[in-house]
């Protein structure tokens, strides 16, 4: 995997990952951990890719072995709205705070995955509140969509939701195979796809909205 693939774990490690450890050491040094996020967020929008390639070169040189879907997708439950600004929407109105915590509330959600899908029972109850959430998410998104000006706004976030449904049913595919070969990273990367979907839809909605 090299710099530049749209692969949803790439995307996910400098907002899950690095920024939550930059925040940490925000509290002993503000100008270094500010300089350090500037550099990191500059250097990701110019090589997508980079801050993954980075922690995978770590990883390597200390010889240490880490599924990195799965402890993205755990770690994604853990992260701050300071975390992951650029997902978060700004607007005070009733539809777009709704839009954010049902957001926000998919991607919780989705990060119990690793650590509950080893119960069964306890799995198929999480798959519940998965549908439910997506649904509610969708229903979300519906709301703001009437507050997106112009014709060619409207149709961003038609063909956002239209790749989020498109992944939502992957993902339940997904979830039917991993019940008959027990795949268990093909849901966390299934997974990520979905988190990486609910953030282009936020993307999509402030870059037309704010």
């Amino acid at each position: 995997m090299t710099m530049g693939d749209e692969t949803p774990v790439t995307s996910l490690v400098l907002p899950v990952l690095i920024r939550p450890i930059l925040s940490q050491l925000e509290r002993r040094d503000v100008a270094a951990s500010q300089t350090l996020r500037a550099a990191l967020s500059k250097v990701e929008a110019a090589h997508p890719g980079f801050t993954y390639d980075l922690v995978v070169g770590i990883m390597r040189r200390g010889d240490l072995s880490v599924n990195m879907n799965e402890s993205v997708l755990r770690l994604q439950g853990t992260t701050s709205e300071s975390d992951v600004v650029e997902y978060r929407l700004s607007r005070s109105e009733d539809a777009f705070q709704e839009l954010n915590r049902k957001s926000s509330a998919l991607k919780r959600i989705l990060s119990r995955i690793p650590d509950e899908i080893i119960d069964r029972k306890t799995f198929l109850e999480t798959i519940k509140e998965i549908a439910s959430a997506i649904k509610k998410l969708l229903d979300a998104v519906n709301e703001v969509a009437g507050f997106i000006p112009g014709t060619t706004g409207k149709q961003a976030l038609e063909q956002r939701k239209r790749e989020f449904v498109k992944f939502s049913k992957r993902f339940s595919n997904t979830l039917k195979e991993y019940f008959k070969e027990g795949q268990a990273n093909a849901v966390f990367v299934s997974a990520l796809y979905l988190i990486h979907q609910t953030n282009m839809i936020m993307v999509t909605v402030k870059s037309k909205c704010e």
